[in-house]
């Protein structure tokens, strides 16, 4: 398998201080780009009492200990969503220096679930094509669109 292309670190309010210091470890993250037929892709919304709620982003979550990307998305989007996904397909990786966290994006492509969409933290969710018309977006959530509309717009499956 070809490792997914990694982009420069993006500092995220830059103005505010760091947590933890300059040797910060960076969080893996898991997460989903899920497309349905036609290209639209899914936003949700972080939870209420989470760090930057109300911002619209992709779904998924930290791994734990032993998870590889694939499985903690598996994990994340049962939690989160309540859908079982078939196939994903690793994308791209985004390093993101948040004030409160370092964290490494790992995006994969997913075009197959099964069961409906509910939300489960009580988050808000929303079927998107590009331009999005949420706001506003996590930081982290800005280079996928911008990869997303430098392929296209579209969800090729490759």
């Amino acid at each position: 398998m070809n490792s997914p292309l990694s982009e420069p670190t993006l500092i995220a309010n830059a103005e505010l201080p760091r947590s933890g210091g300059v040797d910060r470890a960076p969080i893996d993250v898991a997460v989903g780009v899920l497309f349905r037929p036609g290209g639209d892709f899914l936003l949700t919304s972080r939870p209420v009492g989470k760090v930057y709620q109300g911002y619209w982003e992709f779904p998924g979550g930290k791994t734990e200990a032993g998870e590889t990307i694939e499985q903690a998305l598996r994990r994340e989007l049962q939690e989160e969503l309540g859908i079982l996904i078939g196939s994903a397909h690793p994308w791209r990786c985004a390093m993101v220096d948040y004030p409160h966290a370092l964290v490494r994006l790992n995006f994969l492509k997913v075009y197959e679930w099964s069961g409906a969409l509910q939300m489960r933290e009580g988050q808000a969710c929303s079927w998107q094509h590009l331009p999005v018309q949420v706001a506003p977006v996590l930081p982290g959530t800005l280079p996928v669109l911008q990869w997303l509309a430098d392929e296209g717009g579209e969800s090729s499956s490759g």
